[in-house]
């Protein structure tokens, strides 16, 4: 039984450390993302045992459940015991944001590690939080990108974040757990099937494991072949925007040379990299229409959240209202 729960702990490790060892500098800063539950205890467990760089903890108190404290009072035992900094965030939700409860505390999740001093930050997520974000993409009519779900690795402001354990399944992350004698918390939250992430881990994603017992690792599998292919947009997306760039704008004669197709890749990549909310396809194709049959005395406009896209002088610009 020891030989067993040795052979977990090591694996896990040793699957963590290759993943990191490319990619990190001996010296790097590394921040967790520790709610308290399973995954980032043990997350924090190995990269404490690994000995890579220096290592600190961020733990976000959303205040929505009256255990809040009590979690926040876990992290910080936890940190301690294992002789890790720990710093705690207290947010704050905008009920006026109209994106639900799920996406307000994430989007205040990740406001606040955006604050973190250092060089990476680590999350925790692992396979089957990556089968969950792509069937759930699919579901909302997604494209490529939103297909691919989750990036192992991606620039998050002055930040590297990385998911090290994004291949790794429930099953070994709770098998190390117990293999380490490991606490966590249970966020009674979890267990809400009308929030619609857990609705698709405990029901959907269990019904359709029953009659394809792989779909986890299937749908881990299709993410990545669609992370490939948007890669291979993004590629051509740079292209083509080198061939209509004029500065920060974009020539419309060139512009309007582009197949319908091509000119929504490059509309949506540019946002992406000017960080903007990409409209509804329906939004952005319209616009993309407009753009190639527009007479050279029209001005087509789409406003965003973020801003505007809007032709001038033969130019098309994005123009933040931020």
């Amino acid at each position: 039984m020891d030989a067993t729960r040795n052979s977990l702990s090591a694996n896990l490790r040793e699957r963590v450390r290759a993943f990191l060892a490319t990619r990190l500098q001996p010296d790097s800063h590394l921040w967790v993302g520790l709610s308290g539950g399973c995954d980032s205890v043990v997350l924090l467990h190995v990269l404490s045992r690994l000995g890579l760089g220096r290592i600190s903890a961020i733990h976000v108190h959303h205040g929505l459940s009256p255990n809040a404290d009590a979690w926040a009072e876990f992290c910080s035992d936890y940190c301690q015991k294992l002789a890790v900094p720990l710093t705690i965030r207290h947010v704050t939700l905008d009920a006026s944001s109209g994106y639900g409860l799920e996406a307000s505390a994430r989007a205040a999740r990740y406001a606040a590690y955006a604050e973190c001093d250092g060089d990476c930050l680590l999350l925790a997520q692992h396979r089957g939080d990556q089968a969950e974000t792509v069937l759930f993409n699919l579901l909302r009519g997604t494209g490529v990108t939103g297909a691919a779900g989750m990036p192992v690795e991606r620039r998050f402001g002055s930040l590297r974040l990385m998911r090290p354990m994004l291949d790794v399944s429930r099953a070994e992350i709770e098998g190390y757990a117990l293999a380490e004698g490991l606490t966590w918390i249970t966020d009674e939250s979890n267990a809400d099937t009308t929030l619609t992430r857990n609705f698709l881990r405990h029901e959907a994603l269990t019904a359709i494991s029953q009659r394809f017992p792989a779909a986890e690792a299937s749908l881990a599998l299709a993410a990545s072949h669609f992370a490939e292919a948007a890669g291979l947009l993004d590629e051509l997306a740079e292209q083509d925007w080198r061939l209509v760039c004029e500065g920060d704008a974009a020539r419309m004669r060139p512009l309007r040379e582009l197949s319908l197709h091509r000119l929504k890749n490059l509309l949506r990549h540019r946002l992406r990299c000017l960080g903007w909310q990409v409209p509804v396809a329906s939004r952005l194709e319209e616009f993309a229409r407009q753009l190639q049959s527009a007479a050279p005395d029209r001005h087509p406009e789409l406003r965003l959240p973020d801003g505007k896209m809007r032709v001038a002088g033969g130019l098309l610009h994005w123009l933040s209202e931020k």
